[in-house]
């Protein structure tokens, strides 16, 4: 039996009803597809959204000087003057057990290269120290993170790199402009700036390194929107994770989104932990000062008064909650200065200011260690199979102790703005590591291998000009304390290497929230 054409489609021939209705079929399946071919033709981006592959075009540089670029094993990394000082402050007690580890490359014992540079942070007055050339005033000239640098992402992950998320603008590529308006809180408007950071309450005379601002090339860095913060981080936690420098960093967000609402704090002694009740957020803050896993039992010549550094294991004391965290911040570097022991694989391979065997050679120094420490945390963090946070490596914070180290005589005594237009000063040491950590970077990202994003937060050049930030002799209340040189041309004891709050510092925080903004709206508009 037939039946006559459907009145609808006059071209159609009468067909039996299970032919046509094959017909229709197909050919509704025809049209969706061309629609969907013409879509992803249009809208690239729309096939990482359905896989959850994130492809970006600013990679990290793949030829940053790494661990096989070592330096001399007769030549120590750091003065061997420099003994575990204050200035880093004093770590969390010792901690026990690995839970988990990860393999690290025999190519850290790859043969020494004696060019390395091999100043710590008076590197300044060295050998290895030169005037640049160009001015991250006027923007980076053959640094950092170019098109010439490329090291692919790992297609299974959304680990990215954070060169040029938005229209090809690289956060990192600047100047520094003053900015009438000023800082966004004062010393007396914030109640959590440590003392030493408090330049202004200490006495220090002048206030204009508070006024100068970050301005990317090629778009705009907006000032801290705190309320656009706490929206932003709406049932979520941020933790600071690392050494004294992330205190410093953690303060700053905290005094920032102070001056909108006053948190509730919930911290412990292992954990400081700041809740904002308008949009249940938490900033938390632990101490980790090598990010990797740390014990003080003797172990073969190392005796249990040095702390041993296992360099391929993470630190279990902030690992134990990582995936509580939605958005992680780390720092580290600056404790590769003191006194510890280095260990892979359970054995004794190097050290810093400690090595008693004169006849058997490191195979590690101090900024190896850095580099495969970093190496260590961030492949545990983008293996982890339950963590899908976003992770922030902050690049290495610069001192800017000239003349010395921080116990050796270093200064910036009287420095009252940022380094102009070519005066940049390159410290040797402080380049290494920032190499090495970038390296590290780009090795972790190639083993990713979850839904976590890792991001590349790198202020070491653009923060090389604020030797002014510092609270060099202001790190006391004293009002007897020493601020001038004195008859013999010695400086005063001073703090060359945290920041001043306000001051630069909150300039961190800025791209912080930027970071989060292009990682957390964009998701919001996808699945809108």
């Amino acid at each position: 039996m037939t039946l006559d054409s459907p009145k609808s489609l006059p071209g159609l021939l009468a067909l039996p009803r299970s032919l046509s209705s094959i017909v229709v079929s197909v050919g509704g399946l025809a049209i969706f597809l061309v629609f969907a071919s013409l879509l992803l033709v249009s809208f690239p981006n729309i096939h990482g959204y359905f896989y959850g592959v994130v492809t970006s075009n600013k990679l990290v540089s793949a030829d940053y000087p790494t661990i096989e670029n070592r330096v001399d094993s007769n030549v120590d990394v750091l003065n061997r003057n420099a003994t575990s000082g204050s200035s880093l402050e004093a770590p969390a007690t010792s901690s026990s057990g690995v839970n988990e580890s990860v393999n690290v490359s025999d190519k850290y014992s790859s043969p020494s290269k004696p060019n390395l540079p091999v100043t710590s942070s008076d590197a300044s007055q060295k050998e290895g120290v030169k005037e640049k050339g160009g001015s991250v005033i006027e923007g980076k000239e053959g640094k950092g993170l170019d098109e010439n640098s490329a090291v692919a992402s790992s297609a299974v992950s959304n680990a990215t790199t954070i060169g040029s998320d938005d229209n090809g603008c690289d956060l990192y590529r600047g100047s520094w402009f003053f900015d009438p308006l000023g800082p966004l809180y004062t010393n007396n408007t914030c109640p959590v700036v440590t003392q030493m950071q408090n330049c202004q309450g200490n006495g220090r005379p002048d206030s204009e390194y508070e006024n100068w601002r970050w301005k990317p090339a090629e778009c705009e860095l907006p000032r801290f929107d705190a309320k656009k913060f706490l929206e932003l981080m709406r049932g979520k936690t941020l933790a600071f994770i690392g050494d004294s420098v992330a205190r410093n960093q953690m303060e700053s967000m905290l005094c920032l989104l102070w001056q909108v609402e006053v948190p509730k704090n919930r911290g412990n002694k292992r954990m400081q932990r700041y809740y904002f009740r308008s949009t249940n957020t938490m900033i938390v803050r632990i101490w980790s000062s090598w990010l990797v896993h740390k014990t003080a039992d003797p172990v073969e010549i190392a005796p249990q008064s040095v702390v041993k550094l296992h360099l391929d294991a993470p630190d279990e004391d902030f690992m134990q909650y990582i995936t509580g965290f939605d958005v992680v911040v780390l720092s580290s570097g600056h404790w590769f200065a003191k006194q510890s022991v280095y260990m892979l694989n359970n054995e004794v391979v190097g050290g810093q200011l400690w090595w008693p065997d004169k006849s058997r050679p490191m195979k590690v120094h101090n900024v190896e260690a850095f580099a495969i420490s970093t190496e260590t945390i961030l492949t545990s963090l983008v293996t982890h199979p339950n963590y899908t946070g976003l992770t922030i490596l902050r690049t290495y914070s610069p001192d800017h102790y000239e003349g010395g180290a921080w116990n050796t005589g270093g200064s910036c005594t009287g420095k009252v703005k940022p380094l102009g237009q070519g005066k940049l000063v390159e410290n040797g040491f402080t380049d290494t590591m920032h190499k090495q950590q970038v390296g590290a970077f780009s090795r972790a990202i190639k083993k990713a291998t979850n839904k976590s994003k890792l991001k590349l937060m790198d202020i070491t050049e653009p923060f090389g000009y604020r030797h002014d930030g510092h609270p060099g002799p202001y790190r006391s209340p004293d009002p007897k304390k020493q601020t001038k040189r004195g008859p013999d041309g010695r400086p005063p004891p001073q703090d060359c290497l945290h920041w001043c709050m306000p001051g630069p510092v909150d300039t961190w925080n800025e791209f912080v929230l930027e970071l989060i903004r292009r990682e957390f709206e964009g998701k919001k508009e996808s699945s809108e």
